[in-house]
């Protein structure tokens, strides 16, 4: 069993000349915002916002506030099954991955891989699995097989030759919990939150082996939860946690505007709402609802052509592979 399932990498550079790819997860924010009319503009307006944003937060030696730039590139992880053939390919995880460009010196730094992340199987579990379960509850073992695969990743010859720290991934805090400010504080992360309770989504990232701390920087209006494996405020440069904050506070802004671009920041105690109407409109259009019915189609995708055909494949791997 142990070959039995494989991991490959491909990357597409995204910029304002993206076009999504026939294999590219359709909820994923980046394929979101390259659609439509006026697409060019929408992915510019994002990637001067996330621009803007990173020379904001790395504002030492940099006067005019545009020394730096952000080249970001989607990660494609794709899961080879041998028991599905030679040419099998399943498409599971999409992050992407941030470099910081120093326009002055012309010197590169390595960001982190992680943000944006989506999953099939995750889909899966949350539009398929877990509306099954409405009666009984969440069942004990939800998120595990999902969490192995990841674990399987991060630990993979694959992950490891590409990157060379553990990945963050950096989300929005849960509109079901309440979000308390600590006196704890960070250069580039900013101020400490703690929440009252572990989300659903706290406990999906656990199977992860993702721990989660909860920051707002300077100058943003709310806190973003950042899921990490090692210590996330000592293993990584200044300059690569402000690359993945400006880049994941950019798709909040444009995903959920009504906590991450309100036009009030949080308190000291803090439950952030989607039903706040004080928040202004990003210049770059977006799609909630679609993300939403494609998040389900999804599903039912990794359903129907994974989990019924290779489930039992692939929980044996997993198992096998984490003992």
């Amino acid at each position: 069993m142990t070959n039995e399932c494989v991991f490959s990498i491909g990357t597409t550079r995204f910029n304002e000349d993206y076009t999504p790819s026939t294999n590219s997860r359709g909820t994923t924010n980046f394929a979101n915002l390259a659609r439509g009319e006026n697409r060019r503009q929408n992915l510019c307006n994002a990637v001067t916002m996330m621009n803007t944003r990173v020379n904001e937060l790395v504002h030492w030696d940099n006067p005019r506030g545009d020394r730096y730039a952000l080249e970001l590139d989607i990660v494609s992880v794709d899961l080879h099954l041998a028991s599905a053939g030679d040419d099998a390919a399943f498409p599971v995880i999409e992050v992407l991955d941030v470099d910081i460009v120093d326009t002055t010196t012309g010197a590169r730094t390595e960001g982190i891989v992680g943000n944006n992340f989506s999953s099939y199987i995750r889909d899966y579990d949350f539009s398929v699995r877990l509306p099954g379960h409405e009666a009984t509850g969440i069942p004990s073992d939800f998120g595990d097989l999902h969490g192995q695969v990841f674990q399987r990743f991060v630990e993979s010859d694959e992950y490891r030759e590409r990157f060379s720290q553990p990945p963050v991934i950096c989300i929005s805090v849960s509109t079901s919990r309440t979000y308390r400010r600590l006196t704890n504080y960070h250069p580039i992360l900013g101020v400490e939150y703690v929440a009252d309770d572990k989300s659903l989504t706290d406990q999906y990232f656990g199977k992860m082996g993702l721990r989660v701390r909860y920051f707002m920087p300077q100058g943003s209006v709310a806190p973003l939860a950042f899921y990490h494996r090692g210590d996330l405020l000592n293993d990584y440069s200044f300059l690569a946690l402000a690359g993945t904050i400006a880049t994941m506070e950019t798709f909040q802004k444009v995903y959920r505007p009504e906590i991450y671009n309100a036009n009030t920041a949080a308190s000291e105690v803090y439950q952030p709402s989607l039903d706040n109407g004080n928040y202004s409109v990003p210049q770059v259009s977006y799609d909630r609802v679609e993300r939403t019915r494609l998040a389900t189609t999804q599903g039912k995708f990794t359903e129907v052509n994974l989990m019924k055909p290779y489930g039992a494949v692939l929980e044996r791997w997993a198992t096998e592979q984490s003992a």
